[in-house]
Formats: C-alpha cells, sequence, structure tokens
C-alpha cells in the first residue's frame, strides 16, 4: 500500500458519458492509487441546456472532421464551458461533504469523448475527449488529471477501456473473481473479468445506451427509453437481430473499443418505436453474451452498472440473451451510477503516485502505462483571445 499523504487524501471524479444524458457525474472517493479507502458523497448535476446543445453539436462536427486537417473552432468553446460547468459540480460535492478544497489530493476530470478511432492494422488510434483541464485547476485551486487516454494510443492501445483496474479493486474488495463479470452500460457496453490472480481482461462489448437513445430522439419521443417502456411494448425481429450479430467487430480478438457512433441508430431503421427500441436493447444483449464467450473463463453471473441498469428491458434481455445471473451494482453494494466518476478519481490518483492505468490485456498498450496529464493551479494561463 502507497503510504505517507496520500493515504487520508480525497479525490474527486468526474465523467460524463456518450449517451449524452446531460449530466455530469462527480464522486469522492478516499485511495491510495491501490485500494478503496471509502467512498464518499456522489452527485449528479445536470448540464445547462445550451450545453447540452453545444456538445451535440460539437460530436456532429467531430463526425465530419475525423482528425483530418484542423479541430473545428467550437471545440475550444466547449472545452472552456465544460471545465467551468465540472468546476462548479466539484465546488457544489465539496460544500455538500463539508469538505475544503485542501481536502482534495486531485481531481480525475475524463472530459467529453467527441470522437474515438481504435488502431488498425495501418493507422495508429486517436481520441479526443473536451475538457480543459488546466482551467479546471486554476479555477478550483486543486491539481486536476485528464486526457486519460492519449498517452495509451501513443503506445499502441485503444485508450479504452480504463475502467478495469478499478473493477478489479471493487471486485477484490466484494471478493469475487472468475465466476463474475462487471459490465458497464453507458454510450457503449464494456466488461472487465478477473481470475482473482494475475489475469485481467477488458474490452468493449458492442452498442449500449448511444444508438438507443439516438433512436428515441430521431423518432421524435423524448430523449431516451425510460424504463424500457417502448422495448417492452415491441417484438424482437430476430432474423434481422441474426444478420446485426454478424458485424465484423464482433469476431476480432480483445483487447478492442468502440467509438460512440461505430453502431447507430438505424440498425432499427424503418421500425416502430417499440419495435425499434426492442430491436437495439436485445442487440446490445445479445453482443454482451458474444462477449462472454471470448472470456478466458465463461462467468456465472454478470454485476451491471451505468446508466443501462436503470432499464428494465435491458435487464430483462441480458438474462434471457446470456442465460446468466443478472445484477445491478447496488445488489452487492456498489453505487452504480457512481461507479465511472469514482473510477476517474481512483485513476487520477494513481497518476498521482505513478501507477500504470492501462496494461497489454485491457487496451492492448505496448506496457503498463500511466494514464493521465497533471495540471497543476499555477499552471494556467489564459489563452490568447480569451
Amino acid at each position: 500500500m502507497v503510504s505517507g499523504q496520500w493515504e487520508d487524501k480525497w479525490a474527486v471524479g468526474l465523467m460524463t458519458g456518450t449517451a449524452l444524458d446531460g449530466n455530469i457525474d462527480v464522486a469522492l472517493l478516499q485511495t491510495d492509487g491501490q485500494q478503496i479507502v471509502h467512498s464518499g458523497n456522489y452527485a449528479l448535476a445536470p448540464y445547462q441546456p445550451q450545453t447540452i446543445e453545444l456538445l451535440k453539436q460539437c460530436h456532429q462536427q467531430a463526425l465530419d472532421w475525423q482528425f483530418r486537417g484542423a479541430e473545428p473552432a467550437l471545440f475550444a468553446v466547449a472545452e472552456k464551458q465544460i471545465a467551468l460547468e465540472q468546476s462548479t459540480a466539484v465546488a457544489d460535492l465539496l460544500q455538500t461533504a463539508g469538505l475544503s478544497h485542501g481536502d482534495v489530493q486531485v481531481i480525475g476530470f475524463h472530459g467529453q469523448t467527441v470522437l474515438h478511432h481504435p488502431p488498425s492494422a495501418n493507422n495508429p488510434g486517436q481520441t479526443r475527449q473536451l475538457g480543459a483541464g488546466a482551467l479546471m485547476a486554476a479555477t478550483l485551486g486543486i491539481p486536476v488529471v485528464n486526457d486519460f487516454r492519449s498517452a495509451d494510443m501513443t503506445g499502441g492501445g485503444h485508450g479504452a477501456p480504463l475502467s478495469a483496474i478499478y473493477h478489479q479493486a471493487l471486485l477484490s474488495q466484494l471478493g469475487a473473481a472468475a465466476e463474475t463479470v462487471v459490465l458497464n452500460l453507458g454510450g457503449v457496453a464494456n466488461i472487465t473479468w478477473w481470475d482473482g490472480a494475475d489475469q485481467l481482461v477488458a474490452f468493449d462489448a458492442g452498442p449500449a445506451n448511444a444508438p438507443l437513445n439516438d433512436f428515441v430522439e430521431h423518432m421524435g419521443a423524448g430523449s431516451y427509453d425510460e424504463n424500457g417502456k417502448f422495448a417492452l411494448a415491441g417484438g424482437v425481429d430476430e432474423h434481422r437481430l441474426s444478420q446485426l450479430l454478424t458485424h465484423e467487430y464482433f469476431d476480432l480478438v480483445y483487447p478492442k473499443s468502440l467509438d460512440r457512433c461505430d453502431f447507430s441508430w438505424s440498425m432499427a431503421s424503418g421500425c416502430s418505436l417499440n419495435d425499434g427500441c426492442a430491436l437495439l436493447t436485445a442487440f446490445c444483449a445479445a453482443a454482451v453474451n458474444k462477449a462472454l464467450e471470448r472470456l478466458p473463463q465463461v462467468p456465472e453471473q454478470i454485476i451491471v452498472c451505468g446508466g443501462g441498469r436503470h432499464n428494465v428491458a435491458m435487464m430483462q434481455a441480458l438474462e434471457t440473451r446470456t442465460t446468466k445471473r443478472v445484477l445491478s451494482a447496488e445488489a452487492v453494494g456498489w453505487r452504480g451510477d457512481a461507479i465511472e466518476a469514482e473510477c476517474f478519481a481512483y485513476l487520477a490518483m494513481r497518476t498521482m503516485v505513478g501507477l500504470p492505468s492501462s496494461f497489454p490485456v485491457t487496451t492492448g498498450v505496448d506496457a503498463p502505462t500511466i494514464a493521465g496529464v497533471i495540471h497543476t493551479p499555477s499552471g494556467y494561463s489564459e489563452p490568447m483571445g480569451g
């Protein structure tokens, strides 16, 4: 265990997912970068409506940009807005928890992913998360770690998923190992499996909430399928589902990762609202089953975290399509909505103490790699022009 100044300090983690649900997840975690000492306050802080629209515009411009030429000017506007709003979320959480800024050793600031290209045989990977870490550090007077994925990709990795080492810490605390897999259902679904010793495996299983949310919005029925009500009222076209499951991604060996837009809502094109939601929900669950079959040992139970676990239809589909025991994070004493934010608090502390967060078997990086860039409060200067 790391000793000294790191033991009794808090870390704050921030996460906004690719599902674009309009919320900032912010959590306190007491950790030395290895053990989870204590879980502190957690909050879901809504973005301002104009910020959500700004992020949607950034996502659209990123699709046109595709890492070709200068990045869209809108990104700089969004980076500043994201940093300031998330700084407010951190300050509010600390006030609620009765902590001073001096009680916090580091903030893990994931930022907003707008584009992610995994490495291929001919091209290195590229990724872009929006968020001004130096501005946040200056605003709050607390060191900030952000840009968690770039070093991994520079080292030949996919830059994702990064949650594996935190999932391992949670499983260790729970006393669970090879019989259990952790499934996170955000915009994309990713899984973590640990043998209880030295073997840790993680990869993106397939799409999750992103195409489902986009389809509901496309159909003018809101921003997501609340509690799975549309999917539960629809029927699954099994022939169409089987065709979707022939996608080449499922034949790739891990480590592997996905961009939010690799699987789009158009998979349900031509379907009614209910049937389309049923199809996309079943597809997510069936993709998870394919992922489980690739693990060194097929697990007996799935612990589900992330927003997708609130979807009744999704949880039912997972049980049906995987034939495994499916548990919500809360059933084992975890805070399912807080886990991703906690993860980046944990990763930030690992960065501060010089511990790696990505590994050859989790991201495909050449060697264990320390994640992120550290920004100190005194290191910020306002860019020229604004």
